[in-house]
């Protein structure tokens, strides 16, 4: 495999930045634009479109050789959440992906009908409306080229901005952005579409790395997050605990590769780390259209020892996340304990310099092509694994000049603007309103993990995946996407968004960065008309426009069925199933039997282990019976796991959700057990491998 381009790019601008721009060479060109999007990501490519479509001449310049950034970079699978809050150009980007796949030509290594209809949350093709959610990489970067071909968009590709001296500012605005090789771009409004937020923070636009505290914003899953254990991406899902050193039990014999010696943090507090980065590869099983997993120069075999300590515990579940696209390929994301995300390696990657990101990009792609490698052919791998793994292989007809390997690592979270407005999971959550939405997010509040270090008992521990459930669509505020005004006076940041790091872990999504590039387009156009401040477009008036271009900026809920039991109507303590903590997807409904509150939820008989509900009470010391609530049907499940963590430990109880509720039709017992007042009662319960229907609604305490 030839060394990737997006080293040899890297390199590059690298090499510029060191030397400057001399050796006699003639100047590059200047452009003046009234826009000038910093970026090529599918958010940046949309702004573009949209600055073109309100009568505005544009450009882009950016560091990328190729359009789209995750969208065409191997995020194939669509982080979609609820579809129907995806409107304007966004929803257009997939109805042109759709039009591709209309085509016999387009189903090359697999037909149409064998791919059927898969997706995730319902589906990949939505035919009614004609769009497709999911998608090969190389089409996603065809329609982006295609875009900006129709809209004759002038794009300069290989463009680094000098982060040193490269914005300069009159009266508090930007006039002019310069790149490494010498070409400036002066303009009226300016847009930074990048994933690190170079541009906002070279214009010294306030920013964030990191996690805040719980604290800072008052949110619950803010800042370090030892003892939460969501995802199943850490080792406590293995039965038992994996020491971490080379000789295990023996830490005088040192750390195993890849766990770090430095103490997490105390919960809840903030810390610099950034969550966990990787390459989201495209796959294939096609053996006409497979490259063997290569072997990368600097191939080290004793930097996967810890996962070999996994496969031995048992876990197989390594497939878990090689999700079908179409022509017989996958977007294969990290999963489980020791997967594709390269843990604690990317944490000075924000703020580093080209030639630093060169380096830290460079041992993520060897240490993941290292992983792949091992997992097909190293004889440490159980040879049930190791044969399945060794069926799978690079896709040869996707990023063709980059050896099959993906052009964009996954930049899950870089800095994040402190901007006019800063989106909290207050926001996300519904505790508070949202002002004047551009656009709105659903998916979960999602974090990748941020360190892997040795718990106080010896072992070897995950800290920082969670999976939050938004309980439905939220508003995005238009001043998310707006420095304070002192700062600068027409810049506009649709994806490194003003907003907390919790808040990010949803609306970093890719469908999410379109519509506020849209919408931050549209700012700037309205600024340009109106020759005023970003910050200072009426509000009323930008709405209009944004619902005209199709943007959805509200989302009202619809129930049916008669009317829920007010829980506070009921005897000892009770959480609803509103207020209780969620992962993976979980359908509303209202339909069957009797429930608590307004509706309950169903994980959609997915039986996939993703869907969690974890149910939490501040109880008085004491002896409790515990209560589930459920609504029975004959399509529910007979084997749903309960998990009860009490005083004296935890406790699984499996319920049958086919069977009416023996408590007033409603609730069935778990059992009676202690609570202490120094750790919280919680109740998780899950889809693991269940046959059916898994209903969530509510738990009651009730003292003894």
């Amino acid at each position: 495999m030839r060394p990737s381009l997006i080293n040899s790019l890297l390199t590059f601008a690298a090499t510029v930045a060191l030397t400057s721009v001399s050796f006699g060479q003639p100047p590059a060109k200047a452009t003046n634009s009234d826009v000038v999007v910093y970026g090529g990501t599918s958010g940046g490519v949309i702004a573009a479109v949209q600055a073109k479509r309100m009568g505005h001449s544009v450009v882009i310049v950016c560091p990328d050789t190729h359009l789209g950034g995750l969208s065409s970079g191997g995020l194939g699978w669509t982080d979609t959440g609820n579809k129907s809050v995806i409107g304007g150009l966004a929803r257009d980007f997939y109805h042109r992906v759709w039009k591709h796949y209309q085509t016999d030509a387009a189903w090359k290594w697999q037909k149409s009908d064998e791919y059927g209809n898969k997706g995730q949350g319902s589906s990949a093709i939505d035919g009614e409306h004609r769009t497709m959610w999911i998608f090969e990489p190389h089409v996603a970067e065809n329609v982006f080229d295609e875009l900006v071909k129709e809209y004759d968009i002038p794009v300069f590709r290989n463009e680094w901005l000098d982060r040193k001296s490269g914005v300069t500012k009159t009266g508090g605005r930007i006039s002019s952005i310069r790149m490494l090789s010498g070409r400036s771009c002066s303009g009226k409004m300016f847009i930074d579409a990048t994933y690190e937020g170079d541009l906002l923070a070279t214009a010294e636009v306030d920013y964030h790395v990191g996690r805040e505290s719980r604290a800072q914003y008052g949110e619950d899953w803010n800042g370090v997050q030892t003892g939460v254990l969501h995802h199943g991406h850490h080792f406590g899902v293995l039965k038992d605990p994996i020491s971490p050193y080379v000789i295990p039990g023996d830490p005088s014999s040192g750390l195993l590769p890849r766990i770090s010696a430095q103490p997490p943090g105390k919960f809840g507090d903030a810390d610099k780390r950034v969550q966990a980065y990787c390459f989201r590869m495209c796959l294939t099983n096609a053996p006409k259209n497979r490259v063997p997993f290569p072997k990368p120069p600097g191939y080290d075999e004793s930097q996967y020892e810890l996962l070999v300590r996994v496969l031995e515990a048992g876990w197989r579940e390594g497939f878990n996340k090689f999700d079908p696209i179409p022509n017989r390929k996958t977007d294969t994301n990290n999963h489980g304990p020791f997967s594709t995300d390269n843990i604690g390696f990317n944490y000075d990657y924000p703020e580093a310099s080209y030639a630093r990101r060169l380096e830290i990009i460079k041992e993520h792609e060897v240490y993941q092509q290292g992983l792949m490698h091992f997992l097909a052919n190293s004889p440490r791998v159980p040879a049930d694994v190791r044969a399945k793994f060794a069926e799978w292989g690079l896709a040869k007809d996707e990023f063709v000049d980059n050896g099959n390997w993906p052009h964009q690592i996954y930049v899950r979270e870089a800095r994040r603007m402190i901007g006019k407005y800063v989106m909290t999971e207050n926001e996300l959550l519904k505790k508070r309103p949202t002002p004047q939405s551009i656009g709105m997010g659903s998916y979960t509040m999602d974090s990748h993990n941020v360190q892997r270090y040795v718990t106080p008992e010896g072992y070897v521990q995950n800290e920082g995946d969670i999976g939050v459930s938004t309980r439905g669509p939220y508003e995005i505020s238009l001043g998310s996407i707006l420095p304070k005004q002192k700062q600068c006076e027409n810049l506009l940041v649709p994806v490194c968004v003003s907003s907390s790091h919790i808040a990010f872990g949803s609306i970093r999504m890719e469908p999410v960065f379109m519509i506020l590039g849209q919408s931050a387009a549209t700012v700037a156009s309205m600024a340009i008309n109106e020759d005023i401040a970003v910050q200072d477009v009426d509000y009323g008036k930008l709405k209009e426009q944004l619902l005209k271009e199709g943007q959805v900026l509200t989302h009202e809920y619809t129930y049916t069925g008669k009317a829920g039991i007010d829980p506070s109507k009921l005897k000892g303590t009770v959480v609803d199933d509103g207020q209780a903590k969620l992962t993976g997807n979980w359908g509303n409904s209202s339909s069957t039997g009797t429930w608590v509150g307004r509706e309950y939820r169903h994980d959609g008989n997915t039986a996939d282990g993703r869907s969690t509900a974890t149910f939490e009470a501040k109880l008085k010391p004491g002896r409790y019976e515990v209560r589930l609530a459920y609504s029975q049907n004959a399509n529910r499940a007979t084997n749903v796991p309960v998990i009860i963590r009490h005083a004296d430990g935890e406790k699984t109880v499996v319920i049958n959700q086919k069977k009416a509720p023996s408590i007033d039709n409603l609730f069935v017992s778990l059992g009676e057990f202690t609570f202490s007042a120094d750790k919280p009662a919680v109740v998780t319960i899950s889809n693991q491998q269940t046959d059916g229907y898994v209903i969530i609604d509510a738990i009651q305490w009730l003292a003894k």
